[in-house]
């Protein structure tokens, strides 16, 4: 343990129990949710898959459907660094701030792939759940991650925030994909 006036990184006593164990229920959900929904995402492409494609489409794909799997599997990754058994606590917030970083860089990549695809143009909703919203979320996960190393217990509902909004973002990019399939490239096709 620390005092308040130290700032010297937080390492368990032998009886302590780690600060993850509290949230084993809810990261077992969204690890459970999150891997479900990216079973069902390969559902949907494989029904989609006779559609037909052009190069725009394969560049539209790189920018609207890849960021919501990598999204799922993310969530995915940060329930399963903590509900691994952990008997201290830096590693797995040095994981998560890793994640959180790559995540960051992923996204700030992604707003480039975005803006230069020429399929479709995005609009307003599409830069705030494409871009901005998973930018957010990246660095909240990393702020979080770094901060936990050193008072742990109070950074964890910021973490479970992050894999929360990254559920909650790749649900909806999921929808406006299929749902961008189903009426909006279809009906246009007919």
């Amino acid at each position: 343990m620390r005092d308040r006036g130290s700032a010297e990184i937080h390492t368990l006593r032998g009886d302590e129990v780690p600060p993850f164990s509290e949230w084993q229920n809810f990261y077992v959900v969204v690890g459970s949710s999150a891997g479900a929904l990216i079973g069902l995402q390969f559902v949907v492409m494989a029904l989609i898959a006779n559609t037909s494609r052009s190069q725009d489409l394969a560049e539209a794909g790189a920018a609207f459907t890849t960021p919501t799997i990598v999204h799922f599997t993310s969530a995915l990754g940060v329930a399963a660094i903590l509900c691994a058994p952990w008997h201290e606590v830096v590693p797995p917030f040095f994981l998560l701030l890793a994640a959180g970083a790559t995540g960051l860089i992923y996204s700030v990549r992604n707003a480039l792939v975005l803006r230069r695809q020429s399929a479709y143009t995005p609009e307003p909703e599409d830069w705030a759940f494409y871009a901005v919203l998973p930018m957010a979320t990246y660095s909240l996960l990393a702020a979080a991650s770094g901060i936990g190393i050193l008072a742990p217990r109070a950074t964890l509902y910021g973490v479970a925030l992050s894999a929360m909004l990254l559920l909650g973002n790749g649900i909806h990019n999921a929808w406006d994909n299929v749902t961008y399939h189903v009426f909006g490239k279809a009906s246009a096709e007919r």
